[in-house]
């Protein structure tokens, strides 16, 4: 039956080798049957420029994507709260389309809403003035036109600050907000929604105005590896 994937916070770095493993499995085997894959954020643990293609391990996951997308399967690309400074260069070398945040999709029959999920996540106060401050065109145009080595140095630090602060930092406040998920809901006229980040991966309904929608969290491969596959009969969760 024709289907699409939906994966999200793989994390994909030179420190998880399970996780990379777990990629070139779930493209060499579930990906490579699908009419479309969507990744939707957070494809590495962070990225630092598109000028940053050329490392081997960079090389090597994009020229898997590439070669998945050469037979058949479609790619798109949604930024994360990791790797929203991937560019066009990186999305060529993956032969994958950039998506904006959110983004809504026609999926067999059924209106479906897509999108990373931090944006939903605003009781976390001082994460949402961080991301307003670092998705900032000046902003991203100044951090890019200094050296990589000094990128990666500033981003790695920023790391150990995020990895401090989320010590001190109850689930709660690092979870969807349920009055922004209404809000998103209602916009976009009562749509199904995907979304990752929070890696807390499950089904919930939410009953906004009397229409019941379906919302999907992805997991995060540090955990489960998995994808969501959806066709016309509906969406479940596969693991491999």
């Amino acid at each position: 039956m024709p289907h699409t994937l939906f994966i999200s916070d793989l994390h994909l770095s030179t420190d998880h080798a399970h996780s990379l493993a777990a990629f070139h499995r779930f493209i060499d085997t579930l990906a490579s049957h699908a009419e479309a894959l969507y990744i939707l954020g957070d494809l590495f643990e962070y990225w630092a420029g598109d000028d940053d293609l050329d490392t081997p391990f960079h090389a090597e996951v994009t020229g898997k994507l590439h070669s998945l997308a050469a037979s058949g399967t479609k790619i798109y690309l949604m930024h994360g709260n990791r790797d929203f400074l991937m560019g066009e260069t990186l999305a060529q070398a993956a032969g994958a389309t950039l998506l904006n945040d959110p983004i809504l999709l026609d999926l067999y029959g059924t209106s479906t809403l897509i999108s990373h999920g931090d944006t939903l996540c605003t009781d976390d106060v001082e994460y949402q003035q961080f991301r307003i401050r670092v998705r900032n065109g000046i902003f991203q145009q100044k951090f890019l036109a200094q050296p990589l080595l000094e990128r990666k140095a500033y981003i790695e630090q920023l790391r150990r600050q995020s990895n401090e602060a989320k010590q001190h930092k109850s689930t709660e406040i690092m979870d969807v907000n349920d009055n922004a998920v209404a809000a998103l809901l209602r916009e976009y006229r009562y749509p199904r929604l995907i979304h990752g980040h929070t890696h807390r991966p499950n089904r919930h309904e939410h009953l906004v105005d009397g229409h019941t929608c379906e919302r999907w969290v992805l997991s995060d491969w540090d955990g489960e590896t998995a994808a969501l596959r959806c066709d016309a009969q509906g969406c479940r969760v596969v693991s491999f």
